[in-house]
């Protein structure tokens, strides 16, 4: 999942951190719901106060949840492209895959793991708050974070894809059976069959209730089963897909803009002739470090003008948009979204120079080529 127009937060652990609009919509939520919890433990000012304090410290707890995952992702290799914080609490978008099932299951139980750890810390700080403050604010905000805490853990261990437990079950079956594929597809589908349950709990709730509160239970459930779906193509693309790497797809040897170049040269360069829209930006060194589209230049937010230079308006280069030649094409397909004549993948030879680019034309083709059954990398026959 990757989430658009999110406001960076800074960095913990050299992880980015950033928040989307809708997590604004949490944090009212969830200040409503303690201050109806609270109710009549202290002044209604002194209420609000301490539930938006407590509402602020449960996203950090939903944060470090989520940094648990990326530190142990990163510590084994796994790169960490930033962590969101949105409607539905976090996401840590990874720009790599688990390499063997011992690092999916060890990434998958450290969030859970420190929910838990969380929780306990939180109904520890309680008891000493109530040997102070009984019934008061505090106290009881104090016992709502460590509840909500060792509720997000076991419910992150419902066996179902995406959620953590949906990840314990694919490494669990990857470790015992060793195929990978067996293992993504089944908690793909258990993820889908979590995410109906949840919906049609929702929905009974309000039928039979007339509890609105059933909502957020349909739009979660509508969530995982839309999340686990992707998941179930995602896997049987890169059963498809097998064993072919993004060098039996990419155009070797791309033409590339050098940075220092300035819009003037560019526009009066033998690029413009080309049929390419989006092209490699590259250092002095033949070391790509952004990526340019024809679209940039009509970029209201920066107009270019013939003294710009090319590195002021390209765009930096993700991390989880650079490869190599001999990576697997699945697995790229999985970690990057291409938007049609914006976006590439650069693929880098081991001393980290250019070597070629993959675009989102050529993606769409290998998807649609995989689909009919046909070769990934189609061969000309003489006549």
């Amino acid at each position: 999942m990757q989430l658009q127009s999110t406001l960076p937060l800074g960095r913990i652990a050299g992880i980015r951190i950033a928040a989307h609009w809708s997590a604004a919509v949490t944090v009212g939520l969830f200040t409503w719901i303690l201050a109806t919890y609270l109710r009549g433990t202290a002044d209604a000012g002194i209420i609000w106060a301490a539930a938006t304090i407590g509402a602020l410290a449960l996203i950090a707890c939903l944060l470090a949840h989520e940094l648990a995952h990326s530190i142990v992702a990163t510590r084994n290799g796994i790169h960490v492209e930033r962590i969101v914080l949105w409607l539905l609490g976090g996401a840590s978008e990874l720009a790599g895959e688990p390499k063997d099932a011992r690092t999916d299951l060890r990434v998958a139980l450290v969030g859970p793991a420190t929910s838990l750890l969380l929780g306990a810390i939180g109904f520890g700080a309680a008891a000493v708050s109530s040997v102070f403050s009984p019934g008061g604010p505090v106290t009881a905000t104090l016992v709502w974070l460590a509840t909500v805490n060792v509720i997000l853990a076991v419910f992150n261990m419902l066996p179902g894809a995406p959620l953590d437990g949906g990840r314990v079950v694919r490494a669990v079956i990857w470790w015992r059976s060793g195929d990978r594929l067996r293992a993504e597809t089944a908690a793909a589908r258990w993820g889908q069959v979590l995410g109906m349950t949840l919906a049609g709990i929702g929905a009974a709730e309000i039928i039979a209730f007339g509890n609105f509160g059933g909502l957020w239970l349909i739009l979660l459930g509508w969530f995982l089963y839309g999340a686990a779906n992707s998941e179930l193509i995602l896997a049987g693309l890169r059963h498809r897909l097998g064993a072919s790497t993004v060098g039996d797809v990419m155009t070797p040897a791309p033409r590339a803009v050098p940075a220092t170049w300035t819009v003037d040269q560019l526009l009066h360069s033998d690029l413009v002739y080309t049929h390419h829209r989006v092209f490699p930006v590259i250092d002095h060194n033949g070391h790509p470090c952004a990526i340019l589209a024809w679209a940039d230049l009509l970029r209201p937010r920066t107009p270019a003008h013939p003294g710009l230079r090319v590195a002021e308006l390209a765009r930096p280069l993700p991390p989880a948009a650079i490869a190599h030649v001999d990576d697997l094409l699945g697995d790229v397909i999985a970690r990057i979204v291409l938007r049609p004549n914006l976006d590439a993948v650069v693929v880098v030879d081991p001393t980290g120079r250019l070597a070629g680019l993959v675009t989102s034309t050529d993606l769409t083709l290998v998807c649609n080529r995989s689909a009919l059954g046909l070769p990934v990398h189609p061969t000309v026959t003489p006549s």
